[in-house]
């Protein structure tokens, strides 16, 4: 749903989680052999320091590494739960990834075509097409560790006008039309911290070199201080506006809710301003109107502002969430009390601090009031939406597909390619018990960072956001990957924070995956 969620990039928006544990990974010293428990060991597998001993290629490479994760070669049965999971529920959600992924050639083309012959009732059949056509890999961080995070999110449904009336006084906004975006890719370190001229063109901001001082006041041009920018979104993108002959960051929540968004499209008016912001944060939702009807609504854009919640604290624990520049990091082992889980505070595996009551925002069209002070909500990050038709299927993912209640992942793109089928072994957030499933990454999320992270997507309504709400847990994931597929150099197993090796390893899993690549 790139939200904040996918703000994910976020961002439907959709945060950036970095999980802390792979900061707790004692990793093996330069002499050492490194275990990997649950894994084949056998005179192929490699070893600390050991050069490669297979083609990199999916099914061959015993464990290849990039910058951001580590992937070790794992048969079929030693998946926990692979033989039991009802993998016919998957189907659906594998097969809208073809349609996506199929177009790409090569192996994806051969297995998408074999997958359309499938009997979609026959669970054998769909369990002996994956075991011939994929070869899994186990995700590890970057110091080797297998456990990560698993949280959850849903469609939330709040009820809505589209007119303004009380108590529906919380606007909801379409993409601004005066937004701008400039590609920090495109910034040369030797300027990032000086003003240059700029020009737009469309939607986008050009930086200009050769510029004298009567070109630089030539219509058109404006001045960008780019000092004063922040250059860790996650789509490594900045969203600006123009004020007079400058070019500046675009608004913060505050200033929005203070002064309006005229430029931007009200979809609807809402009545609980908290309810709006964690429908922002899960990247999608649904609007119940007085008539009885719905409006469907997922991630459009993002004011370009660092996610910047508000955490609860109960009980004196340390908060499950920390911040670290650009990044949320999401502590797995900071649990929760459950008794206030169903409350509408607790999101992404994390609770929220309401704002204060009372809170006023301003409203396009009417007077100004000098009693709007903004939601009380601090966070100065701020979704946009746009409106989509009813289709009856889930809202739309990261890949522009709709979501799967209970099957569909949203993961981080740098570790986990979007469409590949993922199994994720957890637990149920309502009994505790095993949770093992074959799931699909399609969607991403702000708060969806690290190797071994995933949040499963439990689908609209009251059953799925209490799961949601509830779910934070660890977890282990393999990816699997078609046969042949080309992947990142196989060999040893690396720590790619050590000096000098992450210069040498891919950014990506797949070299021809983009949306892996984070240029930071």
């Amino acid at each position: 749903m790139n939200k904040l969620h996918k703000f994910k990039r976020c961002a439907n928006t959709r945060w950036l989680v970095l999980p802390g544990l792979a900061l707790l990974m004692a990793c093996a010293g330069p002499s050492q052999e490194i275990q990997l428990p649950g894994a084949a060991q056998s005179a192929a597998t490699p070893v600390a320091g050991s050069e490669p001993a297979a083609a990199n290629t999916a099914g061959q490479a015993a464990s290849f590494s990039t910058q951001s994760a580590n992937y070790v070669a794992t048969p079929f049965d030693k998946l926990p739960g692979w033989k039991t999971d009802n993998l016919v529920e998957s189907w659906p959600a594998f097969l809208g990834s073809c349609s996506v992924l199929s177009a790409r050639g090569g192996e994806w083309q051969r297995v998408c075509d074999h997958a359309r012959t499938v009997g979609l009732t026959n669970n054998d059949s769909v369990r002996a097409f994956f075991e011939n056509e994929f070869a899994p890999y186990q995700v590890r961080d970057d110091g080797s560790k297998a456990d990560g995070v698993v949280t959850g999110y849903f469609e939330p449904e709040i009820n809505g006008s589209r007119q303004y009336r009380a108590p529906f006084v919380y606007p909801v906004y379409g993409a601004p039309e005066d937004m701008l975006v400039l590609d920090v890719r495109k910034v040369s370190k030797a300027t990032a911290s000086s003003t240059v001229a700029a020009k737009v063109e469309g939607r986008n901001v050009l930086i200009q070199t050769g510029l004298n001082t009567r070109t630089m006041n030539a219509p058109g041009i404006y001045l960008l201080d780019l000092s004063r920018l922040a250059f860790d979104s996650p789509d490594r993108k900045v969203r600006l506006r123009i004020d007079g002959k400058r070019l500046l960051p675009y608004y913060t929540r505050e200033e929005i809710e203070t002064r309006g968004a005229p430029n931007a499209k009200v979809l609807a008016f809402v009545q609980d301003a908290m309810e709006l912001y964690e429908m922002q944060v899960q990247g999608a939702g649904r609007i119940k109107l007085t008539d009885g009807a719905t409006i469907h609504l997922s991630y459009a854009e993002q004011n370009g502002h660092p996610f910047r919640p508000a955490v609860a604290q109960a009980g004196g624990k340390k908060p499950a969430v920390k911040m670290r520049g650009g990044l949320v990091e999401l502590d797995a082992d900071a649990q929760e009390d459950d008794e206030d889980d169903a409350t509408p505070t607790r999101t992404r595996g994390f609770k929220l601090v309401a704002p204060p009551p009372g809170g006023r925002v301003a409203v396009p069209g009417r007077r100004a009031d000098s009693r709007i002070t903004g939601s009380g909500i601090k966070d100065p990050s701020y979704v946009f939406f746009r409106e989509n038709p009813p289709t009856g299927a889930g809202p739309m993912g990261a890949m522009n597909l709709p979501l799967s209640a209970g099957r569909s992942i949203a993961v981080d793109p740098r570790s986990t390619p979007l469409g590949f089928p993922v199994f994720v072994s957890t637990r149920d957030p309502s009994d505790g018990k095993p949770m093992r499933r074959l799931t699909i990454a399609q969607d991403t999320g702000g708060a969806i960072r690290g190797a071994v992270r995933a949040d499963y997507f439990f689908g609209s309504g009251p059953k799925a956001a209490n799961q949601a709400r509830r779910m934070k847990a660890s977890g282990q994931m393999w990816v699997l990957l078609p046969r042949g597929l080309k992947v990142a150099a196989g060999g040893a197993l690396a720590k790619t924070r050590g000096a000098g090796t992450s210069r040498e390893l891919s950014q990506c899993l797949v070299e021809t995956e983009d949306q892996c690549v984070d240029d930071q």
